[in-house]
């Protein structure tokens, strides 16, 4: 209990955290303060304490799933953004503050966790994308697009700040009309349909997700796209071109910085030389860093978030030029709050599809991911890259032009490029 006591008082200082014992004794931490919450976090036996002291994020992700911890006054996403609120990534301070042999381990993890060879990658993917398909179902949009959105102006839906951030793609490709593009990581299709229904292009989506890549066939079969929109149970290193345009979305993550040059490598021999690609990925504002443990036990083993140092550093011996580098700093917070909301409300079909513990595990993993984007390190990167620095215009007014274009054709359906065997109506 000592070192849980010692880490309250470091971490809490705005708003109030009453740590409940399992005697029933009491504990406070903080100061009232207006527009911050009072919480209570009540623990159920006293290996609590010492869990979550000896490993911070998983010990208290592990003992919540368990139910042996519970928050009062709110739920786990306000307490882990309170703790967040109180230590942004700005100010410098650690939530763990490991000491010098933590912090050698923690270098160490990081090589062994990236070397994601095939065999291991695979069994990555499938850990998370080949769940239940049903669970997905639950708070995924119409599109099932299972990355970041994108929130400009006016738009307050998920539907529509999914279809906001496709179109966002699709106008900073530059795509036209007969085009080959390759979706690598291409998710359940709903990108590659989209991007065909949009511009009229080509697309070939690989995976390595079993389930993905039938749920994306089927798809493209009742679209009567099969002929257009392909994809393939196929390792990108596996996969032969060329393409006029390569996109990338929310797949980085699961390459391993020991494959980041083998990654770009393989894209630049894909891309057709006037080709362009874009690369979007969720990416750290700060240097290198490690996965958390509990991500890295219970959502996304060998997953890996990049800095953009890093990442460019692989980028620039492959002959592909950073054309253009936009960094989406609160739009994933926002759909990962939308994700729980839904989540929250679909509790009882997500227990009985999974059980208890299930449910809290992803509860936990949506709001340590939500506030990490609003109070820590964490942005989404769209890197557009091209192999011909006139691949695309010298300046980004295509960009809105292209995304206003596509905005007008969805609300004429006599604009749009229809997709084959569709009947309007």
């Amino acid at each position: 209990m000592l070192l849980l006591d010692a880490a309250l008082k470091r971490l809490v200082r705005q708003g109030t955290l009453t740590l409940i014992e399992p005697d029933g004794r009491t504990r406070h931490y903080g100061t009232a303060k207006a527009g911050w919450p009072d919480l209570a976090m009540r623990l159920a036996d006293k290996g609590v304490a010492g869990a979550i002291a000896r490993n911070p994020t998983l010990g208290l992700a592990e003992c919540y799933m368990d139910g042996r911890l519970s928050f009062e006054g709110g739920d786990v996403m306000d307490f882990v953004s309170f703790i967040r609120r109180n230590n942004p990534w700005d100010s410098g301070r650690s939530l763990d503050n490991p000491g010098l042999i933590k912090r050698w381990a923690k270098r160490a993890r990081r090589r062994w966790d990236q070397m994601n060879h095939r065999r291991i990658s695979r069994q990555n993917v499938a850990h998370h994308y080949d769940l239940d398909d049903r669970l997905y179902d639950l708070f995924l949009d119409s599109n099932r697009q299972y990355s970041c959105a994108y929130w400009p102006e006016g738009v307050t839906t998920l539907e529509e700040a999914q279809v906001a951030k496709m179109d966002h793609i699709a106008a900073k490709l530059a795509l036209k009309p007969g085009m080959r593009v390759l979706d690598i990581g291409c998710g359940w299709g709903g990108l590659a349909l989209h991007l065909h229904r949009a511009t009229g292009v080509e697309v070939h989506g690989v995976s390595l997700s079993t389930e993905q890549i039938a749920y994306a066939r089927t798809w493209a079969k009742r679209e009567g796209v099969a002929d257009k929109v392909t994809f393939g149970l196929t390792d990108y290193r596996d996969v032969e071109g060329p393409f006029d345009r390569i996109v990338s979305v929310g797949m980085f993550e699961h390459v391993g910085v020991p494959q980041f040059e083998a990654f770009f490598h393989k894209c630049h021999d894909l891309l057709a030389p006037d080709g362009v690609m874009l690369l979007h990925t969720i990416g750290r504002a700060g240097p290198p860093n490690v996965t958390d443990a509990f991500t890295r036990k219970y959502i996304f083993p060998g997953g890996y978030i990049p800095s953009l140092s890093e990442t460019m550093a692989a980028i620039e011996p492959k002959k592909l030029m950073l054309a253009d580098c936009e960094i989406l700093r609160r739009h994933y917070a926002l759909t990962l709050r939308e994700w729980y909301r839904r989540c929250v409300e679909q509790e009882a079909r997500i227990v009985r599809v999974f059980d208890e513990r299930f449910y809290r595990m992803w509860l936990f993993y949506l709001a340590g991911a939500a506030t990490g984007f609003e109070e820590g390190d964490l942005v989404n990167f769209q890197l557009q890259l091209v192999r011909n620095r006139d691949a695309v215009p010298i300046t980004r007014d295509y960009i809105h032009r292209e995304e206003t274009r596509l905005a007008a054709a969805r609300s004429d359906p006599e604009k749009v490029v229809p997709l084959r065997g569709q009947q309007s109506g």
